[in-house]
């Protein structure tokens, strides 16, 4: 079955990719050329605080076709994959086929591979997980954890240690344990329309690049500006990609070119960290480039 004949078959799309990729006009075009409506699976677009610096859909795409899960959770509320999951599969089985779009990897693995069922972590452990990762670093947490998950962890990302440190900590288990008892996923791959976008680094950091200038020219300033009175790097909504940058820049700590340096250069080590996991993670996708979005050639073939 050929790519065109599969969205001709009304399934599930899947479209995953680095931020800037153009995996958004992609979706919007699939949405309206064959029908659907578009599901987010971005953990920070859910947020209501954001939309310029998260490159959120604006009015205009969201009049040509119907968006969901965007811009829809409290700016000070917590939110998981497990949260998306379960906003997730109502619309799975609406009336719309959905084209579910984003750069967040777990939440598509979680979808299509299954979703451990771990139990919240207690406020107390999560205090003490903060403040061990604070002053000893992550690294403080490594001993205490099962051999077996630290053999899957990525050791040098501070928040997956520690949520193992918690699992850990929380029920007895390791997080490794608790995975292996995964149940069946909502969404088998061979049920859907798959695609991973890939982009080269050099044309993907450019992108980046112009891109966060065009976000400081639509409001990207006057929106972190409005979030500044109630900034905590430690809230989910906060964690979005250049607003410690332009917070610091508020706050007179650093010029605003030196925020916008700063912060194109950590979307770009962002966007590193979502190719490494594309390819690991989702290396049995059909892989397009951005230059095959921009000339056509994915919906004609």
């Amino acid at each position: 079955m050929t790519l065109r004949q599969a969205l001709d078959a009304d399934r599930p799309v899947l479209i995953v990719g680095p931020t800037a990729s153009g995996k958004s006009a992609l979706a919007l075009e699939i949405a309206e050329r064959f029908g659907g409506v578009i599901v987010n699976a971005d953990a920070i677009q859910v947020f209501e605080n954001w939309r310029v610096l998260t490159a959120r859909p604006d009015a205009a795409d969201e009049a040509r076709a119907p968006h969901r899960l965007y811009g829809h959770v409290a700016w000070d509320a917590t939110y998981s994959v497990g949260h998306w999951l379960r906003e997730v599969m109502p619309l799975l089985e609406g009336p719309k086929r959905p084209v579910i779009v984003g750069g967040t990897g777990l939440y598509f693995t979680a979808l299509t591979s299954g979703l451990a069922e771990i139990p919240a972590t207690p406020p107390e452990i999560r205090a003490r997980a903060d403040g061990i990762r604070l002053s000893l670093g992550h690294a403080a947490m490594l001993p205490e954890i099962d051999a077996t998950t630290r053999a899957r962890l990525d050791l040098n990302n501070p928040m997956r240690v520690q949520r193992a440190w918690e699992v850990q900590q929380a029920t007895g288990r390791g997080l490794a344990a608790w995975q292996d008892d995964t149940p069946p996923p909502i969404l088998s791959l061979d049920q859907a329309v798959a695609l991973r976008v890939d982009a080269e680094r050099d044309w993907l950091n450019d992108r980046i690049a112009r891109r966060f200038d065009l976000m400081l020219e639509q409001g990207a300033l006057d929106e972190a500006r409005a979030n500044l009175p109630r900034y905590d790097p430690d809230l989910l909504s906060m964690k979005a990609i250049g607003a410690p940058e332009l917070m610091a820049h508020l706050k007179g700590e650093v010029t605003l070119d030196e925020a916008r340096d700063k912060a194109t250069i950590a979307t770009c080590q962002f966007a590193k960290r979502q190719r490494t996991w594309l390819r690991s993670k989702m290396k049995h996708w059909h892989g397009i480039t951005p230059q095959e979005i921009a000339g056509g050639a994915i919906l004609s073939c």
